[in-house]
């Protein structure tokens, strides 16, 4: 018996050690993982905000949808050829149906559309005789269209958009970008001086 005594309590002394390394080790795992969680709802919540700024551009822009909306990827499964054929059929009715509702949106007078953004944007820039930076034009843009949501990065967006394609200048002070109207003379010279020489001819 006094030879039993000490090894049982080195035994129990052992588990308690083991018992209190686990819960520390489990302790720090699942910090570890609270820690992944969190950042990952940070990214998810990040990604959703510019999924919501770009699908206002898009449609500021006057896009066709062309990509698929955010799913729940839990769960997902492959559709089977037939419900492939039956959304493909789908989409072609949607297109005929687009296309004939374009062709009377030609015959018949349209109804007064509201401007898009593009339009509002290029419109308020071009009035203006010294250059704006993008929050300006939205604000202005929020004043005047009180019934539009109007985000100032879905406006930069925009006139980024239209330097591309050499409708607006962007200029920079400091740190400040500001956005001018392209001249419109400028646009157009180009054209006469190409026709000149072929007249000279």
């Amino acid at each position: 018996m006094p030879e039993s005594t000490p090894h049982s309590t080195e035994l129990t002394s052992q588990y308690i050690s083991q018992v209190a390394s686990d819960l520390d080790r489990n302790v720090k795992e699942q910090e570890r993982i609270k820690g992944e969680l969190a950042a990952l709802q940070a990214q998810l919540s990040t990604l959703e905000q510019d999924h919501t700024v770009l699908v206002s551009v898009r449609e500021a822009l006057g896009v066709p949808v062309s990509s698929p909306e955010p799913t729940d990827t839990q769960g997902a499964v492959e559709p089977s050829p037939r419900k492939r054929t039956a959304r493909a059929s789908a989409a072609g009715q949607q297109t005929r149906k687009a296309t004939a509702r374009g062709r009377q949106d030609e015959e018949t007078p349209t109804k007064t559309a509201q401007p898009t953004l593009v339009d509002l944007i290029h419109q308020h820039v071009s009035e203006q005789k010294e250059p704006r930076s993008a929050a300006e034009i939205a604000e202005a843009l929020r004043q005047a269209h009180t019934e539009r949501a109007i985000d100032t990065k879905v406006v930069r967006t925009t006139l980024e958009n239209l330097v591309a394609r050499s409708r607006v200048h962007r200029t920079k002070q400091g740190h400040s970008v500001l956005y001018t109207a392209a001249d419109t003379q400028e646009e157009t010279a180009s054209p006469q001086s190409e026709i000149q020489p072929e007249i000279a001819v």
